[in-house]
């Protein structure tokens, strides 16, 4: 052979090796072994928590809606996702956590909900911001998405926001994300002496804004 002499045939015995022990590895574990699925979405973002970040955000937002320069829309609305329902455990419907609009909706001239909605379902599926996406990786969109930005992923906390212009968009929907990741990191800190998350014995759902 050229080029690869002894090296490529080591390669291939090395390749070979390995089918003929994973099946003792697979069969070993019985289905009694394996963990419990995952309850429900994530533990420490709920609706509320969701609520209370854009409540958190919400001054910056009214005021930037005061500026056409920032919001030339007058209106803005927010979707956030729940960082405990990936694309590979939840459909889009039941991955969205909270959704608020700023503004009277009664006065829009678009449907900044379902801009909101497209780019955070883009940051859902992708992984990343609506504008890496766009400007970086435009091979990873498919047939049927959105070509807009203003959305983030921030270590898996999702969150669209649309009316301002799109650099806004991307900032309002990063402050609320921060909010959030905040949220959650001051209510692990008061689980400190736990070991186990025990499933809460209820979850009330904060109406959508």
């Amino acid at each position: 052979m050229r080029g690869g002499g002894n090296g490529a045939c080591c390669g291939t015995e090395r390749l070979l090796s390995v089918p003929a022990e994973r099946p003792a590895m697979m069969t070993s574990q019985s289905p009694d072994d394996l963990p419990p699925p995952r309850l429900g979405g994530s533990h420490y973002v709920t609706r509320e928590t969701a609520r209370r970040a854009v409540d958190m955000a919400a001054p910056m937002i009214e005021a930037g809606m005061r500026n056409q320069r920032i919001v030339g829309s007058g209106f803005l609305y927010v979707v956030v996702m729940d960082p405990g329902r990936p694309p590979t455990e939840a459909s889009f419907e039941e991955a969205v956590l909270y959704e608020h609009a700023f503004g009277d909706r009664q006065q829009w001239d678009a449907d900044y909900a379902a801009f909101a909605r497209a780019k955070a379902r883009l940051s859902w599926l992708a992984g990343m911001d609506t504008h890496r996406m766009q400007s970086m990786s435009p091979h990873l969109l498919h047939s049927g998405d959105t070509l807009l930005w203003g959305s983030v992923w921030l270590d898996g906390i999702v969150v669209g926001a649309n009316g301002a212009f799109p650099w806004y968009d991307e900032v309002y929907a990063g402050v609320v994300a921060l909010c959030l990741r905040a949220l959650a990191k001051e209510a692990r800190e008061l689980d400190s002496g736990r070991t186990v998350l025990e499933p809460p014995l209820s979850n009330p759902q904060a109406p959508a804004g």
